[in-house]
């Protein structure tokens, strides 16, 4: 497998795709103070008519989603990315059930206080909207009423672009959901705006207005999203990045087969998605052991094993590699601290979970391992907003450095503000 080091040349926006992306960003823009101003209650009446909206158009939504994967599938997109593109009526019911919870969460406190100052002002501290949040993500269409309910939810409005291979089933959402449910409530229908335009030069134009949108989340290949924070960083805007992922399972001399073989199959039930396994680790004294179980429960699967020696970096992320899905990566290391070690350095740092009946192996590897989400005898297929928060969310970020890291929720979509009040 080759690996370019190169940098790629820029890609050519034409005036057509800045035109279109500044036209939604204006209109989300002129959405975002009725938004703040509607209040919770609405915005939940709002995602509630959502929920509704999607079981009664359910057949609608479907119908235009198989033209989408039918063009796809014509076009050769490989198995794991139709898996992402795909809807169901149980994806569908899905989507709709976790936008009536998101309604049913209670609200955060807005505002806090902080202390008293020895002169005797109170200072406050507030959680307020950004204003206008965009999103540019891969071509799976729930992560549109995902991205958007979050965004709508922290009280501010949306402006997304997807993949051009979803852009038929996103505009149905938009179109046929989040508007009209949104209108429902006293909520303009521009509140979540949709880039109308499929190409590359979209993206790059979005994360090149600050002024419009401060804020994107950025998800899709490590590659893109890279280089799209880049752009939004040199522009000055703020970039929440989900770049990389790949799950990481480390087998320990002290592991229960039985646990193993759970593990393994729990966490390659869907190969197309960030946080499956992808980096199989075992305890170079258990080699001999436990590998033969896992590999066991991978044929089960129809999952190829790539041993050593490897002719791609060991973190090498599956999910992404086209036509290549169904692999898993696996090496020896020498116990729970390098272990932690190794999937700390070789990978994007998304999950990695330690499969062991031993406390302390399980404790060392938990202290050393920097990554986002940390497992113990559980699934990193669990590093999810839904399923770890009880939230939709609308990414996961794997930043190094201080800011949302893991699911990123409303909660994390919020400005910080400082006020300070007369004594008294």
């Amino acid at each position: 497998m080759s690996t370019s080091t190169g940098t790629a040349a820029p890609a050519v926006t034409e005036p057509s795709d800045v035109e279109a992306v500044r036209a939604a960003a204006e209109r989300a823009r002129a959405a975002a103070p009725v938004v703040r101003a509607a209040g919770g209650a609405a915005v939940d009446e709002a995602l509630r008519t959502a929920a509704a909206l999607i079981r009664e158009r359910a057949r609608d939504l479907l119908d235009v989603n198989a033209e989408d994967v039918a063009a796809a599938e014509r076009g050769g997109m490989a198995a794991g990315l139709l898996d992402r593109l795909r809807l169901d009526e149980e994806r569908l019911a899905g989507i709709a059930g976790q936008l009536e919870v998101l309604a049913g969460t209670p609200e955060p406190p807005s505002e806090w206080p902080v202390r008293t100052l020895e002169t005797g002002e109170r200072v406050i501290e507030r959680r307020i909207p950004v204003g206008v949040i965009g999103a540019v993500f891969e071509a799976r269409p729930n992560v549109t009423v995902d991205v958007a309910s979050q965004v709508l939810k922290a009280r501010s409005a949306a402006v997304l672009r997807t993949g051009s291979a979803a852009l038929g089933s996103a505009t149905a959402l938009v179109e046929q959901v989040l508007g009209p449910a949104c209108e429902s409530a006293g909520i303009p229908a521009d509140a979540v705006s949709l880039v109308p335009t499929p190409g590359h030069a979209g993206a790059e134009a979005l994360v090149g207005l600050p002024d419009l949108v401060p804020l994107v989340v950025v998800r899709g290949s490590g590659e893109v999203t890279r280089r799209l924070s880049v752009l939004g960083a040199t522009a000055g805007t703020r970039i929440l990045a989900h770049a990389d992922g790949g799950g990481v399972l480390y087998l320990d001399s002290a592991a229960d087969p039985d646990a193993v073989a759970r593990l393994v199959t729990d966490s390659t039930d869907r190969l197309g998605v960030c946080n499956r396994l992808n980096l199989l680790l075992v305890d170079r004294p258990a080699w001999d052991r436990l590998l033969p179980v896992a590999r066991a429960a991978l044929d089960e699967r129809g999952i190829t094993l790539s041993e050593p020696p490897h002719a791609h970096p060991l973190g090498h992320e599956w999910a992404l590699d086209s036509g290549s899905e169904a692999h898993v990566t696996v090496a020896p290391v020498d116990g729970p601290a390098d272990a932690a070690l190794v999937a700390s350095r070789e990978t994007s740092g998304l999950a990695a979970t330690v499969c062991t009946t031993d406390e302390g192996a399980a404790t060392t590897f938990l202290d050393h391992y920097t990554g986002t989400g940390a497992f113990w005898n559980t699934t990193s297929r669990l590093l999810d907003g839904f399923k770890l928060l009880g939230l939709p969310e609308t990414g996961i970020n794997v930043d190094h450095t201080p800011g949302p890291r893991g699911p990123v929720t409303y909660h994390d979509l919020g400005l910080r503000q400082f006020v300070v009040l007369p004594p008294g």
